[in-house]
């Protein structure tokens, strides 16, 4: 009689491991391209922060002489106050733009998934294909942003050529890709439950009410998760500025990721850029831990404090 609880007890033993086996072998490929391609490429990076390399001549153990440049390196300062103007100018603009699209797009209208593929095409366009079309649309003696201005007797500025336009015509120009966003803020809206607003409707509360009361509670977790993704992309901005205007003018958009594109590969200096790369890690990471100490403030999951 005692026999089969431990021929049971075996079976579901053996069980647990062939599908602990088989979950293994599923996430292998990730795993091995985690290690090999990120975290591999990661470790070595530390021990770049003490060498002075070219990518030519064999490494040289420079002591913490990258460290030393990094103090009175003047750019830097430069670089990360372009990249924060960037990021808390930027992001806001974006989130509110792709929320109002999200909110025009979830209504029941003809032709609403022409509408909302045409709002997401943009965002899906090569970032090189990109920023060329702006540079045709900024252009300050042919481009269209001026010419249309033109019909209405203003005189277009440079935009790209001017230090304080141009990091707002870049603003600007981010917009033109939040199709991501949007279409993560539609499927939110979506899922607020109706029968919520029925019942709002049925105590009298109007379209405000129900849009400050129970809208914007339930979709609090999609503005934290635009809110985090948008800062961490917006601190690693590179392509349009390398394109657009190569850091000027006057360096007003170089950007700290352009700078540090840079030192690695047209000054030369893995070592220093390695380092740069690390410190904007930890930036990144600081910025994101703030973030999650302060959503417990306005994020409001319903799952955890019904």
């Amino acid at each position: 009689m005692a026999a089969a609880p431990v021929s049971s007890t075996r079976r579901r033993k053996r069980f647990a491991n062939r599908e602990a086996v088989a979950g293994w072998l599923f996430a292998s490929p990730w795993l091995i391209g985690f290690v090999a391609f990120t975290m591999g490429p990661m470790i070595y990076s530390i021990l770049l922060l003490f060498l002075k390399w070219d990518l030519i001549t064999p490494p040289e153990w420079g002591g913490l002489a990258n460290f030393t440049r990094l103090v009175g390196d003047r750019r830097v300062p430069i670089a990360l106050y372009n990249t924060a103007y960037y990021t808390f100018i930027g992001v806001p603009v974006q989130l509110a733009v792709a929320f109002l699209l999200a909110l025009a797009l979830n209504v029941q209208i003809r032709g609403l998934a022409l509408y909302r593929t045409i709002y997401y095409l943009p965002s899906i366009t090569p970032a090189v294909a990109s920023a060329v079309i702006w540079l045709q649309i900024l252009h300050t003696d042919y481009g269209t942003l001026n010419e249309f201005l033109r019909n209405f007797g203003i005189a277009g500025p440079n935009w790209l050529y001017e230090p304080a336009l141009a990091k707002p015509a870049l603003i600007m120009m981010s917009v033109w890709g939040i199709g991501p966003q949007m279409i993560i803020f539609l499927a939110g809206l979506q899922g607020v439950p109706a029968v919520l607003k029925e019942a709002a409707t049925i105590d009298g509360a109007g379209e405000w009410s129900q849009f400050r009361h129970i809208t914007i509670p339930i979709i609090t977790p999609i503005i934290f998760f635009n809110l985090v993704v948008g800062i961490i992309g917006s601190f690693q901005v590179f392509t349009a500025a390398y394109i657009m205007t190569g850091g000027g003018p006057e360096n007003s958009t170089l950007f700290y990721v352009l700078y540090l594109w840079r030192n690695g590969f047209e000054y030369f200096r893995m070592g220093y850029a390695a380092l740069l790369a690390w410190v904007l890690f930890f930036i990144i990471s600081f910025f994101t831990v703030i973030q999650f100490g302060l959503a417990g403030r306005w994020v409001y999951y319903e799952a955890l404090r019904s």
